[in-house]
């Protein structure tokens, strides 16, 4: 595997790659990245966690100049925390050479970020609604942008993005370098790069590959009425340290995590109908180990880039496979070991096997967990505490106490109590979700028209002008 010294990148990327503690390569780094370099189109075919940001970051911060100070990067996403993530992904990689990205999105102020587009940042990330709301105030130029970066293309496709995509990219020189990631590569993609790309080269990543090798992947088929018990009994099992759980539907998320908080999980939750400050705060919490458990939609995890996840429980079945492999992308990285669970209703094993046929991989039924295996995976867990502290921490100064209550009690009763006191039982106080449809069968994705962006993505639309007409427009013919 070839290492990022190795493509003739300058010395303050070479440092920011190694303070980033990059070693070698992944697949798609190593294809895509001596093609940006020489100045060629690319088409990546790539899912979440196969490194395509940095696939398309280091170009993008080798090429940019630092003493121009006109924008000349700008990468486009469907949904605002993928901004954030790429522009600090961005922003890491240029940390020595002095390239700094601005994320620019819906939700957030946006007198706040004309004022942080006064301090010349080189390279814009940005959602497709805001990005026009500043270009219609004028307060972000493309003319002088020689790279355009579009990720997730799939993505912004079904969100209803493309016409807005080519009002932008109809803005930016026709002499820029384009590059474009998806997962999938649907007719309206093809049409897209075709219209807006020069001889792009493609780039793909086999399908082995993405479904993440270093992740074990499991099934239950239990009733719907029993799915919360289920997942309950293997938390307490499996005691995960940073845990995905999916459900379908705004209303499943927000009565999932109320519920794991009711059976003393640490939960919280995550969808398109937070602010943004609530969803700051949420992934703040998450991602210091404040919480355990992130209870999500799809849309609200798309681009998510979190590290450290062991579980990832999928408590409603994905639409879809691409989404199945997004959900589980997000655990077995970097050589990490991961586990995937998925809970299915009997009417929906015919979803599941469309998912391992698209993924090329079987997904194992395993029985459904008993009460009495929870209660011994927290007794597990309370008896590898207990050495782990016996090992690492100082315990001198109970010693005595400890002597003390050897002289007067029996050893295995005292332990035995200790352990019985420290471990958590599991608890049965009822809940009651609401219960949702099965899939019945798969809905194949629109190629063509526009379906309604996200609530947090359409107050961009509220345009004046040719930007105003055209939306206006569309909206009339489709809603």
């Amino acid at each position: 595997m070839a290492t990022f010294q190795e493509v003739g990148l300058c010395p303050l990327v070479i440092k920011a790659t190694v303070n980033m503690g990059f070693e070698e390569m992944t697949p798609i780094q190593q294809m895509a990245i001596p093609v940006a370099l020489a100045g060629r189109d690319l088409i990546g075919q790539a899912q979440t966690g196969t490194g395509k940001t940095t696939a398309f970051g280091i170009p993008l911060v080798e090429k940019v100049e630092i003493n121009d100070e006109n924008i000349q990067g700008l990468v486009i996403t469907p949904t605002r925390e993928l901004a954030v993530q790429v522009a600090e992904e961005l922003n890491r990689i240029g940390q020595f050479k002095g390239v700094r990205a601005l994320p620019i999105y819906g939700g957030q102020d946006i007198n706040r970020q004309i004022r942080s587009l006064k301090n010349r940042p080189k390279i814009i990330v940005g959602t497709p609604g805001r990005l026009m709301d500043h270009m219609r105030r004028r307060t972000i130029r493309l003319q002088k942008v020689g790279f355009v970066v579009l990720d997730e293309a799939d993505e912004m496709l079904n969100m209803g993005f493309v016409d807005d995509i080519e009002t932008i990219l109809a803005e930016i020189p026709g002499n820029r370098q384009t590059m474009l990631f998806s997962a999938t590569m649907p007719k309206p993609i093809q049409d897209l790069a075709r219209r807006f790309m020069r001889n792009p080269e493609f780039i793909g990543i086999k399908s082995k590959e993405v479904t993440v090798p270093n992740t074990e992947q499991h099934y239950y088929e239990v009733q719907e009425r029993h799915k919360f018990d289920v997942l309950c009994r293997l938390l307490d099992i499996q005691s995960p340290d940073s845990a995905i759980v999916f459900g379908r539907t705004k209303r499943r998320v927000d009565e999932l995590f109320e519920a794991l908080n009711k059976r003393g999980y640490s939960a919280e939750g995550i969808h398109g109908d937070l602010t943004q400050s609530r969803r700051d705060s949420v992934m703040r919490n998450f991602r210091s180990g404040a919480t355990e458990i992130l209870v999500a939609t799809d849309v609200a995890a798309r681009g998510l880039d979190i590290s450290g996840i062991t579980h990832i429980y999928n408590f409603d079945i994905p639409q879809d496979p691409e989404s199945y492999v997004h959900r589980i992308g997000r655990t077995g990285r970097l050589g990490k070991p991961g586990l995937a669970i998925t809970f299915i209703t009997p009417r929906e094993i015919g979803h599941l096997r469309l998912i391992e046929r698209t993924t090329k991989r079987r997904i194992e039924r395993k029985p459904n967990p008993t009460f009495n295996e929870a209660i011994e995976g927290q007794q597990r867990l309370t008896i590898e505490k207990l050495i782990q502290a016996m090992e690492v921490e100082d315990t001198g100064a109970y010693k005595e106490i400890a002597m003390g209550l050897l002289k007067e009690n029996d050893s295995v009763s005292l332990l035995s109590a200790a352990l019985k006191l420290l471990t958590k039982e599991p608890n049965t106080d009822p809940v009651r979700l609401t219960e949702e449809a099965p899939l019945m069968q798969k809905k194949p994705r629109p190629e063509r028209g526009r379906r309604p962006a996200p609530h947090y993505e359409r107050q961009s639309y509220k345009n004046s002008g040719s930007f105003h007409k055209r939306h206006t427009q569309s909206k009339k013919k489709h809603y």
